[in-house]
Protein backbone atom coordinates (compact mmCIF):
# COMPACT_ATOMS: atom_id res chain seq x y z
CA UNK A 1 0.00 0.00 0.00
CA UNK A 2 2.85 2.65 1.04
CA UNK A 3 4.43 1.67 -2.32
CA UNK A 4 1.20 1.92 -4.05
CA UNK A 5 0.57 5.56 -2.17
CA UNK A 6 3.91 6.78 -3.28
CA UNK A 7 3.63 5.75 -7.19
CA UNK A 8 -0.23 7.54 -7.12
CA UNK A 9 1.47 10.23 -5.45
CA UNK A 10 4.28 10.62 -8.23
CA UNK A 11 1.64 10.27 -11.17
CA UNK A 12 -0.45 13.36 -9.69
CA UNK A 13 2.61 15.45 -8.67
CA UNK A 14 3.38 14.89 -12.31
CA UNK A 15 0.20 15.55 -13.59
CA UNK A 16 0.19 18.67 -12.06
CA UNK A 17 2.85 19.93 -13.14
CA UNK A 18 1.85 19.30 -16.90
CA UNK A 19 -1.61 21.32 -16.17
CA UNK A 20 0.14 23.88 -14.89
CA UNK A 21 2.43 23.88 -18.42
CA UNK A 22 -0.33 23.62 -20.52
CA UNK A 23 -2.66 25.75 -19.09
CA UNK A 24 0.19 28.54 -18.08
CA UNK A 25 -1.45 31.28 -20.11
CA UNK A 26 -5.05 30.82 -18.80
CA UNK A 27 -3.78 30.83 -15.42
CA UNK A 28 -1.82 34.06 -15.86
CA UNK A 29 -5.03 35.59 -17.13
CA UNK A 30 -7.63 34.26 -14.62
CA UNK A 31 -4.74 35.57 -11.45
CA UNK A 32 -4.69 39.15 -13.30
CA UNK A 33 -8.11 38.97 -13.37
CA UNK A 34 -8.64 38.42 -9.89
CA UNK A 35 -6.33 41.13 -9.27
CA UNK A 36 -8.47 43.64 -11.75
CA UNK A 37 -11.36 46.22 -10.93
CA UNK A 38 -12.33 46.34 -14.58
CA UNK A 39 -15.79 44.20 -14.59
CA UNK A 40 -16.22 44.36 -18.34
CA UNK A 41 -12.97 41.95 -18.36
CA UNK A 42 -13.94 39.60 -16.14
CA UNK A 43 -17.22 39.42 -18.64
CA UNK A 44 -15.00 38.60 -21.17
CA UNK A 45 -12.48 35.89 -19.46
CA UNK A 46 -15.29 33.83 -17.85
CA UNK A 47 -17.00 33.82 -21.43
CA UNK A 48 -14.19 32.34 -22.78
CA UNK A 49 -15.24 29.29 -20.32
CA UNK A 50 -18.74 29.84 -21.75
CA UNK A 51 -19.84 30.65 -17.33
CA UNK A 52 -21.43 33.69 -19.03
CA UNK A 53 -22.29 33.05 -22.12
CA UNK A 54 -24.60 36.35 -23.27
CA UNK A 55 -24.28 40.00 -21.25
CA UNK A 56 -27.41 40.07 -19.80
CA UNK A 57 -30.27 41.92 -21.75
CA UNK A 58 -28.17 41.78 -24.91
CA UNK A 59 -29.38 39.66 -27.80
CA UNK A 60 -28.89 39.86 -31.56
CA UNK A 61 -30.93 41.73 -33.88
CA UNK A 62 -32.21 38.99 -36.06
CA UNK A 63 -34.71 41.42 -37.75
CA UNK A 64 -31.93 43.99 -38.82
CA UNK A 65 -29.99 41.02 -40.19
CA UNK A 66 -32.78 39.69 -41.82
CA UNK A 67 -34.08 42.84 -43.76
CA UNK A 68 -29.84 43.50 -44.56
CA UNK A 69 -29.51 40.44 -46.58
CA UNK A 70 -33.10 40.49 -48.11
CA UNK A 71 -32.44 43.93 -49.35
CA UNK A 72 -29.00 42.61 -50.44
CA UNK A 73 -30.49 39.46 -52.10
CA UNK A 74 -32.84 41.94 -54.67
CA UNK A 75 -29.85 44.18 -55.44
CA UNK A 76 -27.08 40.97 -56.18
CA UNK A 77 -24.99 42.52 -53.32
CA UNK A 78 -22.61 39.91 -52.14
CA UNK A 79 -22.13 39.47 -48.92
CA UNK A 80 -21.16 36.83 -46.28
CA UNK A 81 -21.81 37.17 -42.40
CA UNK A 82 -20.70 34.93 -39.68
CA UNK A 83 -22.25 34.72 -35.94
CA UNK A 84 -20.63 33.64 -33.17
CA UNK A 85 -21.74 31.12 -30.83
CA UNK A 86 -19.51 29.44 -28.41
CA UNK A 87 -15.91 28.87 -29.81
CA UNK A 88 -13.86 31.78 -30.46
CA UNK A 89 -13.30 33.69 -33.35
CA UNK A 90 -10.38 35.17 -32.67
CA UNK A 91 -8.10 33.30 -34.70
CA UNK A 92 -10.10 34.70 -37.96
CA UNK A 93 -10.93 38.03 -36.27
CA UNK A 94 -7.10 38.90 -35.90
CA UNK A 95 -7.34 38.72 -40.30
CA UNK A 96 -9.36 41.81 -40.86
CA UNK A 97 -10.19 44.90 -39.07
CA UNK A 98 -11.74 45.22 -35.51
CA UNK A 99 -14.94 46.63 -35.35
CA UNK A 100 -17.34 47.87 -32.22
CA UNK A 101 -20.84 48.32 -33.55
CA UNK A 102 -23.93 47.81 -32.63
CA UNK A 103 -26.21 45.66 -35.27
CA UNK A 104 -28.69 47.73 -38.14
CA UNK A 105 -30.07 47.60 -41.35
CA UNK A 106 -28.13 50.56 -43.01
CA UNK A 107 -24.45 49.42 -41.24
CA UNK A 108 -24.58 46.10 -42.99
CA UNK A 109 -25.78 47.25 -46.21
CA UNK A 110 -23.05 49.93 -46.15
CA UNK A 111 -20.29 47.42 -45.35
CA UNK A 112 -21.10 45.16 -48.37
CA UNK A 113 -21.42 47.94 -51.08
CA UNK A 114 -18.64 47.07 -53.37
CA UNK A 115 -17.55 50.72 -53.68
CA UNK A 116 -16.88 49.87 -49.52
CA UNK A 117 -13.44 49.57 -48.92
CA UNK A 118 -14.87 46.91 -46.11
CA UNK A 119 -17.03 44.69 -48.71
CA UNK A 120 -14.21 41.95 -49.27
CA UNK A 121 -14.22 39.54 -46.96
CA UNK A 122 -16.37 38.25 -43.59
CA UNK A 123 -18.22 40.09 -41.08
CA UNK A 124 -18.29 38.96 -37.37
CA UNK A 125 -21.01 39.31 -35.04
CA UNK A 126 -21.05 38.60 -31.73
CA UNK A 127 -24.48 38.97 -29.25
CA UNK A 128 -25.29 42.59 -30.87
CA UNK A 129 -22.19 43.77 -32.05
CA UNK A 130 -20.48 43.44 -35.38
CA UNK A 131 -16.50 43.11 -34.33
CA UNK A 132 -14.95 42.71 -37.44
CA UNK A 133 -14.71 43.65 -41.08
CA UNK A 134 -12.66 41.92 -44.09
CA UNK A 135 -12.20 38.86 -42.16
CA UNK A 136 -10.11 36.12 -44.26
CA UNK A 137 -11.59 32.39 -43.62
CA UNK A 138 -10.59 29.37 -44.31
CA UNK A 139 -11.39 28.42 -47.09
CA UNK A 140 -13.09 24.46 -47.21
CA UNK A 141 -11.84 21.80 -49.67
CA UNK A 142 -14.62 19.98 -49.76
CA UNK A 143 -14.74 18.30 -53.15
CA UNK A 144 -18.53 17.83 -52.68
CA UNK A 145 -19.75 21.47 -52.99
CA UNK A 146 -21.56 22.17 -55.99
CA UNK A 147 -19.39 24.28 -58.93
CA UNK A 148 -22.00 26.58 -58.80
CA UNK A 149 -21.04 27.80 -55.02
CA UNK A 150 -18.35 30.29 -55.16
CA UNK A 151 -15.06 31.56 -52.43
CA UNK A 152 -17.72 33.50 -50.26
CA UNK A 153 -19.69 29.73 -49.98
CA UNK A 154 -16.55 28.02 -49.46
CA UNK A 155 -15.20 30.54 -47.33
CA UNK A 156 -18.65 29.72 -44.74
CA UNK A 157 -18.28 26.20 -44.98
CA UNK A 158 -14.39 26.56 -44.07
CA UNK A 159 -15.18 28.46 -40.56
CA UNK A 160 -18.30 26.59 -40.08
CA UNK A 161 -16.43 23.17 -40.32
CA UNK A 162 -13.59 24.08 -37.62
CA UNK A 163 -16.12 26.63 -35.22
CA UNK A 164 -20.00 26.11 -34.09
CA UNK A 165 -20.69 29.77 -35.85
CA UNK A 166 -24.02 29.86 -37.93
CA UNK A 167 -22.80 32.01 -41.80
CA UNK A 168 -25.25 33.97 -43.94
CA UNK A 169 -23.97 34.32 -47.61
CA UNK A 170 -25.45 36.56 -50.30
CA UNK A 171 -24.69 35.34 -53.90
CA UNK A 172 -23.88 38.22 -56.06
CA UNK A 173 -24.32 35.90 -59.07
CA UNK A 174 -27.60 35.65 -58.33
CA UNK A 175 -28.79 37.38 -54.95
CA UNK A 176 -29.63 33.43 -53.68
CA UNK A 177 -29.68 33.66 -49.33
CA UNK A 178 -27.43 30.46 -47.98
CA UNK A 179 -27.40 29.45 -44.52
CA UNK A 180 -24.63 27.51 -43.13
CA UNK A 181 -24.19 25.08 -40.35
CA UNK A 182 -21.81 22.30 -38.62
CA UNK A 183 -19.91 22.67 -42.97
CA UNK A 184 -23.46 22.37 -44.59
CA UNK A 185 -25.60 24.44 -46.19
CA UNK A 186 -29.30 25.13 -46.96
CA UNK A 187 -31.18 27.64 -49.43
CA UNK A 188 -33.62 29.36 -47.88
CA UNK A 189 -36.91 30.52 -50.31
CA UNK A 190 -38.47 32.37 -47.57
CA UNK A 191 -36.73 35.02 -44.97
CA UNK A 192 -39.00 34.29 -42.33
CA UNK A 193 -37.75 30.49 -42.17
CA UNK A 194 -34.23 31.32 -42.26
CA UNK A 195 -35.05 34.17 -39.31
CA UNK A 196 -36.66 31.20 -37.48
CA UNK A 197 -33.58 28.65 -37.86
CA UNK A 198 -31.24 31.50 -37.06
CA UNK A 199 -33.06 31.84 -33.59
CA UNK A 200 -33.20 28.53 -32.74
CA UNK A 201 -29.36 28.10 -33.88
CA UNK A 202 -28.83 31.65 -31.15
CA UNK A 203 -30.58 30.50 -28.50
Amino acid sequence: MELLSKILGGFLGVGMFALIVVFQQEIRKFLLMLGSTNLNARKRFFRQFRLLSKEAGITTDIPAIMNACQSMSRKNMGALIVIQRNNSLDFVKNTGDQMNIEINKPIIESIFFKNSPLHDGAMIIENNTITATRVILPVSNDRSIPLRFGLRHRAAVGVSEKTDAVCIVVSEENGQISYLKDGEFVLFNEIDDLAKQLENDLT
